[in-house]
């Protein structure tokens, strides 16, 4: 449990009242949020072996928070704010934490995390890379979750971003464990972070409850972060070892068993067949793995206040929920426990969401970071040069932009100056972008580190891969299944053509030549497979068997999207520097962004060849 110790940040228990009931937003207990609930909770049916009294354990998650501490844009250098009224920041999610830890008491209350944690914010990445945390600083991340007083966390995919050092160096400063039974050892297959963990609920005049908490990450780090991890670790599939672990647990005592897994519900993969493991693998594991109760989910940010699923083995019901991330929402999972013929046994569960924007943020997450929060808004906000005109990123979904262009043209021109005097120097160069941020802009005038950062809000890295022409079709092709069939050319707003199928904007590659130009059109009204028209590079079209090399990033070489040909083909360039960087270190170097030097219209959209108007 929980050995927190800081003051409520509510105060009073009716103040802490009132709030939770404004944040509580949905789940099966939504009626009993704001209140204060006894551990002791009320008889369940009785059956043989069974006796009447039944406590109440606690579970309070969060994931996906993604280096958000305060409610705060770093991109905007203004207060977070998005369509849907959300707050984000563990100081927020704090406070929630602490309130309703306050009411039910912290003893029979655990508070878990379900991964992605270190990366996603300039504040994450200037521990990481600019003062890093191997280097001796500490890690605002854990610095706010230390004062929040989590009983474990997850590991996700994005802890292994900047290398086992910088996560060891993490888990150090942690005063909570950090757990992952199938994240194991590349020779031995042991697991190389603690798998799980069991915490003691004493309660009075009885036998305590052993609460077993076992920890899970989508086995796609071996994919996303290949150059860090292989060799070292390997990532079976969660639901396989969790066949081998949940025993394990329950062999050394575990009465209760909650995972917390850093794998969506929808059963999908966003990889194809280049891993023979479950990306989003939740429901399967509580549907084919017995003797877990309840599981926290983490990875796919999307918000899932309560789902039960049926073990397809015992016939028990496995109780779901995941917070939305950021730190958007907190999650409640109530798990009634009762001795049945001498043992604890969960005899029912629900969970309920917590909104953090009704919450203030919590005092002592603040204290502990606001110093580096300070630091790292001087850093973003630092001039480095200035931009002919103003570029923005708001259309790129659905039209050539110069900002996708001025990805393309230092991501290629990186590739080409470093590919001199090898054998594929003579070869063209092109380059892929995706429409990451819509909301990143580079204004005319002064250019921070924040404006050019916003372009590129993920910490990539640059590789180079040669494809032959027929291979950048294909490519291509699967890029175009980003957008939606329609006939006419219309106007038709943004969302009526994008997004096919679910399809995120990150997951729609944008591709640009260096010297010459890669055009082509894309026809929306034929089906997909066969979308590319008049596929040129300096005004010639291509040749099946042309060869090219391509500036790409790391999650999408890797199979992240599940684009053809990429993962297989031969990689000429590889040097783990981060594309966000080089963006910021080529505006460094080069004082001026000036669009007029890299921009051309290289695609478009089409219906039955005439040009389509998208209006946003």
């Amino acid at each position: 449990m929980s050995t927190d110790s800081t003051p409520d940040p509510l105060g009073s228990a009716a103040t802490r009242r009132q709030l939770l009931a404004l944040a509580a937003v949905g789940g099966a207990g939504l009626a009993t949020a704001g209140t204060a609930t006894s551990a002791f909770a009320a008889p369940a049916a009785t059956g043989p072996g069974s006796n009447a009294e039944v406590v109440r354990l606690t579970v309070l998650g969060t994931t996906d928070l993604h280096g958000n501490v305060f409610n705060w844009d770093y991109f905007k250098n203004a207060e977070f704010t998005d369509s849907g009224n959300n707050d984000i920041g563990v100081a927020k999610a704090s406070s929630i934490i602490k309130a309703r830890r306050a009411e039910v008491g912290a003893a029979t209350t655990i508070t878990l995390d379900a991964g992605d944690t270190i990366q996603g914010t300039p504040l994450a990445y200037y521990y990481a890379k600019i003062d890093p945390i191997t280097g001796g600083s500490t890690h605002p991340m854990a610095a706010a979750m230390n004062e929040v007083g989590y009983d474990a966390a997850a590991l996700g995919n994005h802890e292994f971003n900047y290398g086992l050092d910088t996560l060891r160096a993490f888990e150090k400063q942690c005063t909570f464990p950090l757990l992952s039974a199938n994240s194991v050892d590349w020779n031995t297959g042991a697991p190389v972070f603690k798998p799980w963990v069991i915490r003691t609920v004493k309660l009075p005049d009885t036998k305590a409850i052993k609460v077993g908490i076992l920890g899970l990450v989508t086995p796609g780090v071996a994919i996303w972060d290949k150059a860090n991890v292989e060799g070292k670790v390997r990532f079976p599939g969660i639901v396989e070892q969790a066949k081998v672990m949940v025993p394990r647990l329950k062999a050394a005592g575990a009465d209760v068993v909650i995972v917390s897994c850093h794998s969506g519900t929808n059963g999908q993969s966003s990889w194809g067949d280049a891993l023979p493991y479950v990306e989003n693998a939740s429901v399967i594991l509580a549907e084919e793995v017995p003797g877990i109760d309840a599981i926290l989910v983490g990875h796919a940010h999307v918000e899932v206040a309560e789902r039960k699923v049926t073990n397809t083995v015992t016939g028990q019901q496995v109780l779901l929920s995941e917070p939305l991330f950021w730190g958007k929402r907190v999650t409640e999972m109530s798990l009634d426990v009762q001795k049945v013929r001498g043992e604890w046994k969960v005899v029912a569960s629900s969970a309920l969401l917590y909104n953090s924007n009704v919450a203030p943020e919590d005092p002592a997450v603040v204290a502990a970071v606001k110093a580096a929060h300070e630091k790292v808004l001087g850093y973003v906000n630092g001039v480095i040069g200035t931009c002919t005109q103003a570029m923005s990123a708001a259309t790129s979904r659905y039209e050539d932009t110069p900002a996708m262009d001025f990805i393309n043209h230092v991501q290629a021109d990186a590739v080409k100056a470093a590919l001199a005097g090898t054998p594929e120097a003579s070869l063209p160069v092109l380059s892929i972008a995706a429409p990451f941020n819509a909301l990143a802009a580079i204004p005319q005038g002064d250019v921070t580190i924040r404006d050019v950062a916003g372009l590129y809000i993920y910490d990539n890295t640059l590789l180079g891969i040669v494809l032959t022409g027929s291979q950048v079709k294909d490519y291509l092709e699967k890029s175009a299944s980003y957008f939606r069939q329609v006939s006419g050319t219309g106007p038709f707003a943004a969302a009526d053509v994008t997004n096919a199928n679910g399809t995120p904007d990150y997951n729609y590659d944008i591709m640009g030549g260096l010297d010459a130009d890669l055009t082509y059109d894309i026809d929306i009204a034929k089906p997909t497979g066969s979308r590319i028209v008049g596929l040129s590079y300096a005004g010639s079209p291509v040749a099946p068997d042309a060869r090219f090399v391509i500036a790409i990033n790391n999650y999408r070489q890797s199979g992240g999207g599940g684009f053809p040909h990429v993962s297989s083909a031969p990689v000429v360039y590889n040097r783990q520097i981060e594309i966000r960087q080089m963006l910021i270190d080529w505006a460094t170097v080069n004082r001026v962004i000036d669009p007029a030097a890299f921009t051309s219209l290289d695609w478009k959209l089409v219906s039955g060849g005439s040009p389509v108007t998208v209006t946003g």
